[in-house]
């Protein structure tokens, strides 16, 4: 998800070429501006090794368990009870946390590696609201590196195979381009109501392309994913921000939701067939309120 600035702009990006607006005219109901500074899909190409044959398999088992204790279903998202993480139950996420890092990742085979970048990059975005429980946002949370440091996304947090790694890293330099998969977006969670639900189980290798579809499929079927009224619709601002990855096309960004919309949303959005706004809600989901 995106770091935005102060004037809630995403700041990950600020080197990428202005020729992109060039892909953003067709979308003028869209924020152009957001989606100019939106972080691209810059591969780290140290990240591409991998073992097809490898048969081994990575243990999400404690993580999984922190999921089930302290994900639960709020009204409208999935909310997770950070007030109620006990103090073993946070020694635990670091121990877990610890053994991700002491995974030789090069070594597994890519579904192995695509559950394990999924779960790291959720697992460490936990932690970084636990260890700053209370904020109302993780926007508040400013501990990247810079003058104009926002929110964690550049703060390095953990080591793997001898580098040290960001939330930024993992999502757009290691997953976006790698896998380019716009169901990426369903999964990765950045503790915000606006996002897609943090699932109450860890992903694994098995069974994942299935949990990707429903991600995706609940995310679109939901007013945070795709909004109708008085005949207009309003999507999330995850689809101007990483336009890219949707098709770079009003056309494709349409294909991609209904794919996943129920029959009632299909047909409404057939029958309106252009996008007339984006929103996105970066309070905290938290299963109660901070303080």
């Amino acid at each position: 998800m995106p770091s935005p600035t102060a004037a809630g702009v995403p700041r990950r990006a600020f080197g990428r070429s202005l020729a992109a607006l060039a892909l953003l005219l067709p979308l003028a109901a869209f924020t152009p501006k957001e989606n100019l500074f939106a972080p691209g899909a810059k591969l780290w190409p140290r990240w591409q090794a991998h073992d097809p044959q490898s048969r081994e398999r990575i243990d999400f088992t404690d993580w999984d368990r922190l999921l089930m204790t302290y994900v639960m279903e709020g009204e409208g998202a999935n909310l997770f009870d950070y007030a109620a993480v006990t103090a073993a139950d946070r020694q635990a996420l670091d121990g877990f946390l610890t053994r991700m890092a002491a995974v030789p990742i090069s070594r597994f085979a890519r579904p192995q590696q695509f559950a394990y970048w999924i779960n790291l990059y959720n697992a460490l975005t936990i932690r970084v609201i636990l260890d700053h429980y209370p904020v109302e946002t993780i926007r508040d949370i400013d501990i990247s590196p810079g003058w104009f440091a926002d929110g964690p996304w550049d703060k390095a947090l953990i080591e793997v195979e001898g580098e040290a790694l960001t939330l930024n890293d993992i999502e757009h330099r290691i997953l976006r381009p790698i896998w380019r998969d716009p169901r990426i977006h369903y999964a990765v969670n950045c503790a915000s109501i606006g996002c897609p639900d943090l699932r109450p189980t860890a992903f694994q290798a098995e069974g994942l392309d299935a949990a990707l579809d429903e991600a995706a499929r609940s995310y679109v079927n939901d007013p945070r994913g795709v909004t109708i009224r008085e005949g207009r619709i309003t999507v999330s601002k995850i689809y101007d921000w990483f336009y890219e990855d949707f098709g770079r096309s009003p056309e494709s960004l349409k294909a991609h939701l209904l794919r996943y919309a129920e029959p009632e949303l299909a047909a409404q959005m057939e029958a309106i067939g252009k996008i007339h706004d984006t929103d996105y809600d970066w309070g905290l989901n938290a299963a109660r309120p901070s303080g």
